[in-house]
C-alpha cells in the first residue's frame, strides 16, 4: 500500500488533449516505477519459497490502496478498476513467483558443510 502512495498518490489529474481525447490520471513512468518497486519484496519472498506471502501480500496491498483511492468516483465504476487491479495482480505476482521460486535455487541449510 506503500509503494502505491508513494509512486501514484499524487498528480491524479486527466490530461485533455488538443483534439479533445484525455490521459491519465497516472504517467507510464510512474506505474512502471511501482512495478519495479515491488519487484524486490516479490523477488525477495519468493526466493525464499514464501510465494503464498509475496502473492497474497501484494495482491492484498495494491487492491486495498487502489479502493481507497478510486472510491471517491461518482461513477461508482471504480469497482471495475480494483477488481481489475486485484486479478491483474495476482495472475502476474502468481507467474513471477513461481518463475522465481522454480530458477532460484535452493539455500544450503548449512553453510561449509558440502562435500
Amino acid at each position: 500500500m506503500a509503494a502505491f502512495a508513494a509512486w501514484l498518490g499524487w498528480g491524479q489529474h486527466y490530461d485533455v488533449q488538443p483534439d479533445g481525447t484525455s490521459t491519465g490520471p497516472y504517467e507510464a513512468w510512474q506505474v512502471i516505477g511501482l512495478v519495479l518497486t515491488l519487484l524486490v519484496p516479490v523477488y525477495w519472498a519468493a526466493s525464499r519459497r514464501y510465494v503464498a506471502g509475496a502473492v497474497l501480500g501484494t495482491t492484498a496491498g495494491l487492491t486495498i490502496a487502489a479502493y481507497f483511492d478510486w472510491s471517491d468516483d461518482s461513477t461508482g465504476q471504480f469497482m471495475v478498476g480494483v477488481g481489475m487491479v486485484m486479478m491483474g495482480s495476482l495472475a502476474v505476482t502468481a507467474s513471477a513467483t513461481t518463475v522465481i521460486a522454480s530458477v532460484r535455487r535452493p539455500l544450503s541449510p548449512q553453510a561449509g558443510n558440502e562435500p
